[in-house]
């Protein structure tokens, strides 16, 4: 089918290594890439900077709904591995806050939110172009390209990913909390594997990886093995 535009769904917990891996996809076969997460936590970001406290509950659904449909959201691809994406929001370069762990923790909250998933499904929908699409988030999968050409699970122990979030930040500088870190990974982990909406979990045919203990190169490996095979 000549309009066929592949995608690669690529889902699975935070710190998990879904960065690393589609930026790796997205250079080895010159495809678009969609960090989803990255869209949720962007409606965390645009709701403080409308003095929302998502800390405070109930959360308004109806108003965090309102702004993930009018987010204006663009990802340009750097060709920096330490900083892969350049993100800008309604204009602005956020790509540094977008990062942080608070940021992490407010995509969480907002995402268990129906109006927020509404409000960026087509935005999500719309990144599929020519040649193709990485598509890296927690249901690209199963829920926002269930027809996916190829789709992976990329898990590891909440130990493993703290520890690798620590090491991240220890190497820029940044002073962390290796036991405060384990508790929000945890605490993020629990918020999106039970939420009544999407819940994180891998697709029925989904190929699993668990990478706990496995370095980059070997996750990498096994992916481009997988992605070889099914679009070749």
């Amino acid at each position: 089918m000549t309009n066929h535009v592949p995608i690669i769904a690529l889902d699975g917990p935070s710190g998990s290594g879904k960065g690393v891996v589609a930026n790796f996809l997205s250079t080895q076969y010159e495809f678009h890439l969609l960090d989803s997460g990255a869209l949720y936590r962007l409606v965390g970001i645009a709701a403080r900077r409308t003095s929302i406290a998502l800390e405070n509950l109930p959360l308004d659904e109806a108003v965090l709904g309102e702004i993930a449909r009018s987010l204006d959201v663009a990802f340009t691809s750097t060709n920096n591995p330490e900083d892969p994406l350049e993100i800008m929001l309604f204009g602005e370069q956020v790509g540094h806050e977008v990062r942080t762990d608070e940021a992490g923790v407010d995509a969480s909250r907002v995402a268990s939110l129906p109006a927020v998933r509404d409000g960026l499904f087509e935005l999500q929908r719309s990144f599929r172009q020519a040649p193709g699409l990485v598509a890296d988030g927690r249901d690209m999968g199963t829920v926002v390209f269930p027809e996916a050409d190829v789709k992976i699970y990329l898990t590891a122990s909440a130990e493993a990913r703290a520890e690798r979030r620590y090491n991240q930040l220890i190497d820029k500088g940044i002073g962390v909390n290796l036991h405060d870190l384990f508790q929000s990974i945890q605490a993020r982990d629990e918020r999106d594997m039970n939420r009544s909406v999407s819940p994180l979990a891998p697709a029925e045919d989904a190929f699993v990886i668990d990478s706990t203990d496995m370095d980059i190169e070997e996750v990498l490996q096994n992916v481009k093995a997988i992605v070889t095979e099914k679009l070749g």
